[in-house]
């Protein structure tokens, strides 16, 4: 079946970085969009950052643009979250999800994923 499993979250004071894992297996990770998502308390999961199935098309989200990076690593199944000059209103449990479709503007919505991972917390302090 398949499995994504998130690591990397973890306590950081403002203006810290973080970089986020998410290991796939039971799927051709290769043919995958790839995603992250986040979800903060009380609030609805919103999107952060998706990448194509080659690493060569890449969305953020405006909260994210210019502070997070997404890349992948095929021959590792991974794809990872690299959070720079971080916020207290980044904290949230950070979620990868896949989607067989190809890369497009539909990559930005959670329905477009087929497959989420438990997610992991990360939270910034002031």
């Amino acid at each position: 079946q398949v499995q994504l499993v998130e690591s990397g979250g973890g306590l950081v004071q403002a203006g810290g970085s973080l970089r986020l894992s998410c290991v796939a297996s039971g799927l051709t990770f290769s043919s995958y969009t790839m995603a992250w998502f986040r979800q903060a308390p009380g609030k609805e999961r919103e999107f952060a950052a998706a990448i194509s199935w080659n690493g060569s098309s890449t969305r953020y989200a405006d909260s994210a643009k210019g502070r997070f990076t997404i890349s992948r690593d095929n021959a590792k199944n991974t794809v990872y979250l690299q959070m720079n000059s971080l916020k207290p209103e980044d904290t949230a449990v950070y979620y990868c999800a896949a989607s067989r479709r190809g890369f497009s503007v539909g990559s930005a919505s959670a329905g477009f994923y087929e497959y989420w991972g438990q997610g992991t917390q990360v939270t910034v302090s002031s």
